[in-house]
């Protein structure tokens, strides 16, 4: 196949996006590498092993209410009619009950905390008007948690509750698997990181990619911008194969600047080029030594749109992380969304609140280099391949995209 049949074979045939996503998740491998981590440092991290309960809570008996602590069997006679009458003291015994607070620890022979208001104070004593029985008022040992008791499985991702129980029963730190590391190679000749001068553009992709994949539960190793070089992308790929997966920004399509395809294609093997997805056909998946490799497209908005489709997936894939949708808003549309069939559109949106609900307004239908399409959009919406795009009026589903973790 000549050269040029070979770079645009992958847009004559476009795959569906959850083909060309199942396909690169083929060559994800979740990490069998674990590290012990702080509690404190532990939020948002993912089990690799167990956590059976090292010590009951409460670990002590414990008064449930603020009140006196006493022997219930004191108190079987009681009534209003005829009161039993206790002595207020340092130890509950016969005839006699200890002043306790909420948490107070339920004193030697005690086995029952009467509250105050069920009582009347007679010169340091106390007056009884109903029985109490054993265990009224008491937080036993373990109430909460027993001993021993099964917490969580290995690859649950822990909360802050979970790290309150964990610490609470007894751990100081916690075995984890590691977060997967992500080389982000910014590419382009173009590129500056300051001061552009004209035909110059100021590098922002390999940054925004870099921050979604610690937001996303990676390790993110932001590298320097690559030209459009052959040797010079094959050495920045070839360095970076140690890593878990490799992301580069740009170069991605068939032009004659676009070379990453090729460089993929000659170090490893490409899996797909081109999917069908707009913006963001020209994205390019493959693998090189056993390491996944991600070419994004240039434009910032098919950029952002292909990280959120195929690295967020990668990268939770990678580190047992669950990957779970985006939170979502119903919303009537103001404008028609054109989308063309077999291909999956991302229309980005505006939202707003009215008396009969929320309204969404397509910010513009194409546009994939327009970075202030997505900063200052509030969402998307996914019109998919069976569908050639929504009414005016029609009633959609909004993804907030970008609170997602």
């Amino acid at each position: 196949m000549h050269d040029e049949d070979r770079r645009t074979a992958g847009f004559k045939q476009k795959t569906r996006v959850e083909a060309a996503r199942t396909a690169f998740h083929g060559e994800i491998t979740p990490l069998s590498r674990t590290e012990r981590v702080p509690v404190r440092q532990a939020d948002e991290r993912v089990l690799a092993t167990g956590i059976d309960a090292d010590r009951p809570i409460p670990h002590y008996a414990r008064a449930a209410m603020d009140g006196y602590a006493l022997r219930a069997t004191d108190t079987h006679n009681a009534s209003e009619r005829s009161p039993v009458r206790l002595t207020v003291g340092e130890q509950p015994g016969t005839g006699q009950a200890t002043r306790v607070h909420t948490g107070s620890v339920l004193p030697d022979g005690a086995d029952a905390v009467i509250k105050v208001e069920e009582t009347d104070q007679r010169d340091g004593d106390i007056d009884v008007f109903s029985p109490v029985a054993s265990g009224t008022n008491v937080g036993p040992v373990g109430e909460d948690i027993e001993a021993g008791q099964q917490l969580y499985d290995e690859g649950t991702q822990l909360r802050p509750s979970d790290l309150g129980l964990v610490k609470g029963t007894g751990y100081d730190d916690v075995a984890v698997y590691e977060r997967p590391r992500v080389s982000v190679i910014p590419t382009g000749e173009e590129l500056v990181q300051t001061d552009p001068e004209p035909g110059e553009i100021v590098e922002t992709n390999g940054q925004t990619v870099a921050q979604y994949v610690e937001r996303w539960g990676g390790v993110a190793t932001d590298r320097e911008i690559v030209t459009d070089d052959l040797d010079t992308l094959r050495a920045a790929i070839s360095r970076d194969t140690d890593h878990d997966i490799v992301v580069t920004t740009g170069g991605s399509s068939v032009g004659e600047r676009d070379l990453l395809p090729e460089v993929v294609d000659g170090l490893g093997d490409v899996i797909v080029h081109g999917v069908a997805l707009k913006p963001g056909h020209p994205v390019a998946l493959g693998v090189v030594d056993g390491t996944p490799v991600l070419n994004l497209p240039g434009y910032p908005v098919a950029c952002i749109v292909t990280a959120v489709q195929f690295l967020r997936p990668a990268l939770k894939r990678a580190g047992h992380m669950p990957v779970r949708g985006p939170p979502t808003t119903t919303a009537r549309l103001t404008r028609k969304i054109t989308s063309e069939p077999g291909t999956r559109s991302y229309a980005r949106v505006t939202l707003d609140e009215t008396d009969e609900g929320s309204t969404a307004t397509p910010v513009r239908s194409g546009g994939a280099g327009v970075l202030s399409s997505v900063a200052l959009a509030d969402g998307w919406v996914v019109v998919p391949e069976s569908t050639e795009g929504y009414a005016e009026g029609e009633t959609v589903t909004v993804e907030h995209w970008e609170w997602s973790r």
